[in-house]
């Protein structure tokens, strides 16, 4: 139901292997997704995917760190030099909007489409960007206000009750088709309901992409019922000691505490620190996470892209 592509992993500066944040989030039933912060290169990783700026619906900036919006402004500019129309839709801090319209007066940068803003800080309510799918946001700790965008679908699926169908012989064809699009026919004399017919199930699946935080916690009501947490992991807890309170990031070990203290069954880490971009420091990082957490963890690298399913359950493809 929700395809998740990285386009950025590295946290502060980018590496030979990894660049800074960006997500993309997909929603699997059709070409439209989500982007959730730019960092600079982004546009450059996007074009290393399936994913076109045409389709994008959606921008979410967490917070306004250059190393998580710095690649916004030429993105935006690709997307109009690339004949976008559709209007988009920008969600993010009123620093974002201020910036864009200033860079846009001094750098002469016209958009032939319109951006939608909304200030992150004022969303109280989940944002429908399509019928099935809803943003909302939760606020966390970082040195500048930072947020996390909690992603959830709900879709439901139409099964004909063949059974019933073939025991009053109706053939296949229009008429089935007519009782899965919930119209009434007319067999034999009589009205037949669709109700009858066709049985509704409903899928719901939810993840919670993070902003920059040092106190996990915070999203313990929005990791209600979510089936998947995408978490900022930049340090060991060792070497966070050693740095200090004053980056307010997390460590591994604090977020496999939260997600194992919150039964959470999906735990994606990224926004590494540039020191641990080699497999044999990624691998700390994951040994400690491991230690604290007993659910189902990945770590995430540069255009890794993982599907999580109706079910629940996430899958790296």
């Amino acid at each position: 139901m929700l395809q998740f592509t990285f386009l950025g992993t590295s946290s502060g500066v980018p590496s030979l292997t990894r660049n800074v944040s960006g997500l993309a989030v997909r929603h699997s039933k059709n070409k439209d997704w989500i982007l959730i912060d730019a960092g600079e290169g982004t546009q450059h990783r996007i074009q290393q995917t399936h994913l076109t700026l045409q389709n994008l619906k959606a921008i979410c900036i967490t917070h306004v760190h250059g190393d998580h919006c710095y690649g916004l402004l030429g993105l935006l500019a690709s997307a109009g030099m690339n004949g976008r129309k559709d209007t988009l839709t920008l969600i993010a801090p009123k620093e974002i909007q201020a910036w864009l319209a200033s860079s846009m007066q001094l750098t002469e940068l016209y958009l032939p489409y319109e951006i939608h803003f909304i200030d992150v800080a004022t969303i109280n309510a989940p944002i429908q960007i399509n019928p099935e799918l809803t943003i909302s946001a939760h606020t966390l700790h970082h040195r500048v206000a930072s947020y996390a965008f909690a992603i959830e679908v709900i879709q439901q699926q139409k099964k004909l009750n063949v059974d019933a169908l073939n025991a009053l012989s109706i053939p296949k064809g229009k008429l089935w088709g007519d009782l899965q699009q919930g119209k009434n026919i007319e067999w034999n004399g009589e009205t037949l309901q669709a109700q009858d017919f066709v049985e509704i199930t409903t899928q719901q699946v939810k993840a919670i992409v993070s902003g920059d935080n040092d106190q996990p916690e915070l999203l313990h009501q929005a990791c209600e019922n979510a089936d998947l947490l995408i978490h900022e992991s930049t340090y060991t807890q060792e070497t966070l000691e050693k740095v200090g309170a004053n980056p307010m990031h997390s460590s591994a070990k604090m977020v496999a505490e939260f997600s194992e203290s919150v039964n959470l069954p999906n735990l994606i880490l990224t926004h590494f620190s540039p020191r641990y971009h080699d497999a044999k420091e990624i691998a700390l990082l994951e040994q400690e996470a491991k230690h604290s957490y007993t659910g189902q963890l990945f770590m995430a690298e540069d255009l890794k892209v993982f599907e999580l399913d109706a079910l629940g359950q996430l899958k790296a493809v």
